[in-house]
């Protein structure tokens, strides 16, 4: 089992993940964060700390395809260790549905 970062996050990247990972397996992209699926210990503390509920275990229904998406993704963006500045409109998209059709960015974050 792995955990996994759904369209949730994206617009949102509250960040506040990163700062209980314990094996800093989290990426970061333009607008959104990814779990590297072999590099997390499915420890789960970053589950509860995700204010938009976008962590997943693996064993959700319908998370094989972000399971492959984190992935790739995280192996194209920069690790990130310590907790950035989530966007400032981020709460105005928080119980938005689709938005990885609507606002998904390939481009990577700054990292850290």
């Amino acid at each position: 089992m792995t955990y996994v970062v759904v369209d949730a996050c994206i617009k949102c990247k509250y960040m506040d993940c990163i700062e209980v990972c314990p094996v800093d397996c989290f990426y970061e992209g333009e607008n959104m964060l990814v779990i590297h699926p072999d590099e997390c210990i499915d420890c789960g503390v970053c589950e509860p700390e995700c204010p938009v509920e976008a962590i997943l275990p693996d064993t959700e229904d319908d998370t094989e395809k972000w399971v492959e998406m984190n992935r790739e993704y995280s192996e194209k963006w920069p690790n990130i260790t310590q907790k950035g500045d989530a966007p400032a409109d981020g709460d105005d998209f928080k119980d938005e549905t689709g938005k990885f059709d609507k606002y998904f960015s390939a481009d990577p974050g700054k990292g850290s």
